[in-house]
């Protein structure tokens, strides 16, 4: 009977000895992101995640986005850095793929990533190499956000036309109503308000002569569009040049500005600080009657995986998760962001519509083709237009100086 209760106590001790070591051995991933506002979803998914891989915890940790590509640089040059990094794309993602930091992705490792357009593979994709480094993870358009209920009472709807947008910005200014919430004086907005109001003018054919170097930034479709943006800018908050990000924001969501030129990815932003908001979107709008009516659209990063990590296989199956059309349509019903997986289900009509305008699109111009090397494209593009708008520049002038930064390595500039 004594041995018998030996026994028992024995296997007992050994089946608690078992489940702490399992709990010991439970292999904790970090993982690193810009995206501060967005860490409620994620910690959400993270325990979806860990329903299905028990054995697995992950630590979701954010930092400013201002300060997040050094912040990932620094660690990851020392060795260390995070298991899990949500990485940027295009130029800044082959900052880090170049130097050997990032795992290497193909449909081996990640079968899922079938699941993606090529374009949106080709965003997470180091040109030296070919080969796949991140599992992408938005589509961003840009284009213009709206005030359903200011529209209503000023009587007045989304233009075609710029010139119909001309004039609806005349109409609401004439009502006191100041038409778009945008200013100028965060440098990066340039791009976004370039981007949202003039993809129609420049149209999918000038891209492709950009890229083939047919022409140039100096072409006159470019120039032109730089004195549309010159118009229109009359219509921008009061004292646009010296209004920064944060306030254009403030401006929209408290309901005082008709219009926001800018992301997608603002509309989330927006209902989040003002949920009776009622938002509608339209694309650019065109020169004239019939011409092509386009968005610009790129893919917002990804998710790497550390090549320095000793927990790849734990790292991989977080990514391959990252890259279902479960966790795609969880993700743009959530944030209302577009998640690029093939198969998502949208729910919110918002987003839907946001969706459909980006099945016809252009390149978000500078980012996609211009910011692999320096000056680049984007920061050319921002200060140039800045200047234009406070008046330092004429159009021609801020045509030019992107040209000629450009020109310093594009070789079909230099012809």
């Amino acid at each position: 009977m004594k041995l018998t209760r030996r026994m028992m106590m024995g296997v007992a001790m050994g089946g608690y000895l078992l489940s702490a070591g399992a709990a010991m051995a439970k292999t904790e991933l970090t993982f690193w992101s810009w995206r501060q506002e967005d860490k409620a979803f994620y910690n959400e998914i993270i325990k979806k995640f860990q329903e299905k891989e028990p054995e697995i915890s992950v630590k979701f940790e954010t930092y400013a986005p201002e300060n997040y590509q050094t912040i990932l640089s620094t660690a990851l040059a020392a060795g260390r850095g995070p298991d899990v990094i949500q990485a940027r794309a295009y130029g800044n993602l082959e900052t880090i793929a170049a130097p050997g930091y990032l795992l290497a992705l193909d449909k081996q490792t990640v079968p899922e990533l079938a699941n993606f357009p090529e374009p949106a593979l080709a965003a997470e994709t180091l040109r030296s190499d070919g080969k796949v480094y991140a599992v992408p993870f938005a589509t961003q358009t840009m284009l213009v956000i709206y005030n359903k209920k200011i529209f209503a009472d000023a009587g007045v709807k989304p233009p075609q036309t710029w010139d119909e947008l001309i004039a609806l910005s005349a109409a609401l200014k004439a009502k006191n109503v100041t038409p778009f919430a945008n200013g100028t004086a965060t440098a990066w907005q340039n791009e976004t308000i370039v981007a949202a109001l003039l993809s129609s003018m420049l149209g999918k054919q000038f891209e492709e002569d950009i890229a083939s170097g047919k022409a140039n930034f100096t072409d006159p479709r470019y120039v032109n569009a730089l004195s549309k943006l010159k118009d229109i800018s009359q219509y921008f908050a009061p004292n646009f040049i010296g209004v920064d990000y944060a306030s254009s924001q403030q401006l929209f969501a408290a309901g005082r500005a008709a219009m926001f030129a800018g992301g997608s990815f603002e509309v989330a932003n927006f209902k989040a600080q003002n949920p009776a908001l009622d938002l509608g979107v339209f694309a650019s709008p065109v020169a004239k009657p019939g011409d092509e009516r386009l968005i610009a659209r790129y893919y917002d990063g990804g998710y790497a995986v550390n090549a320095k990590s000793d927990k790849t296989d734990a790292a991989l199956k977080f990514v391959r998760f990252l890259a279902t059309p479960e966790y795609g349509t969880a993700f743009t019903n959530a944030l209302k962001n577009l998640s690029p997986i093939k198969g998502i289900k949208i729910e919110d009509p918002l987003t839907q519509e946001v969706a459909k305008l980006a099945d016809n699109s252009m390149s978000y111009l500078m980012l996609v083709r211009f910011r692999y090397q320096e000056p680049s494209g984007s920061v050319l593009l921002q200060s140039n237009v800045q200047k234009m708008l406070a008046g330092q520049q004429t159009p021609e002038q801020a045509a030019a100086e992107i040209n000629k930064g450009i020109a310093t390595y594009y070789k079909p500039f230099q012809k």
